[in-house]
């Protein structure tokens, strides 16, 4: 086996995934992670089609499924908070089979816990320059003394690190969808029980959920707005940005935004996309969201991040760790399915947000008649076909 050590960027989920299917192949891997800790916070995420059977591989599925967010249903509401139409979650989430949702903060704890006997952390650095060559990659850290890696990943997200040294400029690859989306924390003083609530402007979504057996809850705002330019470190700046795009909204918004002030877990960015030619140059190669994020519109980017790295590191194993056969076939192998969830997510963007008071009507009306219409099953299996589509728009290899 050749090139079996490798330096993972990124502790969320695509990070440990590819820690705990290289260790099983008999690779060495390090992952290292900027925050001090791992993240325990995040919003609720969707795991579907071919990245159940990730888990399943893994062992961890029932886990998983134990700790699902068992969701009921979703209103939503006007400003006075009366429903204008409820649906049960498996239909709005698009959810068949062994689909489950989870808390990313619960899920990246349990793929955490399935590496860290085996697997280095590294907590509280970064990386800062690569240099290659026939002996691997010298990696620099903001901290740490210097070392010598045989191969280096990115699985460091939208706003990648390791991507930004082995490509070049985020600008190149980043494909902005025209909204921007914010998820924190929040007390669940309307008592939702295992519910969620969503109300739209024009241009502008609130949506609330309670979370953890209903103890707490999240807030989740988008809204439609020209490219942004901000401080992405400012978490002040943040906050005062979806302030002002919420301003006299109404609902539940000012006191949600109120919540928002003292939140531990504030996120703020752009719906955006990751669209590369590549994900591999030379020894450096990407997952998940550092080489292909659907965006958040799409429900799709942990399934990704899961089903990227299963089959990254399964090559790599099935290559006796030659990365450029390697590399090679993971884009073979995962170029299509990725494709067709970029494709969902731009789809999603448009529909998340809408812009006028008459595309609200219009789909409200929808909504409302829905249950009634004696052709509704064919109605939402038209709706929910493109979704089941891309989250199954794989065949995974057993490279055991």
């Amino acid at each position: 086996m050749k090139n079996r050590n490798i330096l993972i960027s990124g502790a969320s989920i695509a990070g440990p995934t590819l820690a705990y299917w290289l260790r099983r192949y008999g690779f060495n891997p390090t992952v290292i992670e900027r925050a001090p800790a791992l993240r325990k916070g995040g919003y609720k995420i969707d795991i579907r089609g071919a990245a159940t059977v990730v888990l399943e591989r893994m062992g961890i599925l029932a886990d998983v499924e134990r700790a699902s967010t068992d969701m009921r249903g979703a209103s939503f509401v006007n400003k006075a908070n009366k429903p204008i139409a409820t649906m049960s979650a498996d239909f709005f989430m698009g959810r068949e089979g062994d689909d489950v949702e989870i808390m990313r903060g619960d899920l990246s704890g349990m793929l955490y816990a399935a590496t860290c006997n085996d697997t280095e952390y590294i907590f509280g650095d970064s990386i800062c320059a690569l240099v290659q060559d026939n002996d691997g990659v010298h990696v620099t850290f903001e901290r740490g003394e210097s070392r010598v890696f045989d191969l280096v990943v990115g699985a460091d997200g939208l706003h990648s690190n390791v991507r930004a040294l082995a490509f070049g400029e985020e600008a190149a690859f980043i494909r902005y969808l025209g909204c921007y989306i914010s998820i924190f924390s929040t007390p669940n003083y309307l008592n939702l029980d295992h519910w969620e609530l969503f109300y739209n402007a024009p241009g502008r979504l609130a949506n609330m959920y309670s979370a953890r057996q209903n103890k707490e809850a999240r807030a989740l705002f988008a809204f439609t707005s020209p490219p942004l330019q901000f401080d992405r470190r400012d978490i002040g700046v943040q906050k005062k940005l979806l302030a002002d795009a919420f301003a006299g909204v109404g609902w539940e918004t000012p006191r949600l935004l109120e919540a928002m002030c003292d939140a531990p877990d504030f996120y703020f960015d752009s719906m955006s996309q990751i669209q590369m030619d590549r994900w591999s140059n030379g020894r450096a190669v990407l997952i998940g969201d550092a080489g292909y994020c659907p965006s958040p519109a799409s429900g799709q980017g942990t399934s990704l991040a899961l089903v990227g790295a299963y089959v990254l590191a399964g090559e790599l194993k099935t290559a006796c760790g030659d990365y450029n056969t390697a590399y090679m076939h993971y884009e073979q192998e995962l170029r299509p399915y990725v494709e067709q969830n970029l494709t969902l997510g731009q789809k999603m963007a448009k529909e998340m947000v809408p812009d006028s008071q008459t595309q609200l009507w219009f789909r409200n009306q929808m909504m409302r008649m829905l249950p009634y219409l004696p052709w509704k099953g064919l109605i939402t299996k038209s709706i929910l076909q493109p979704l089941r589509e891309a989250a199954n728009a794989i065949t995974l290899k057993d490279y055991q």
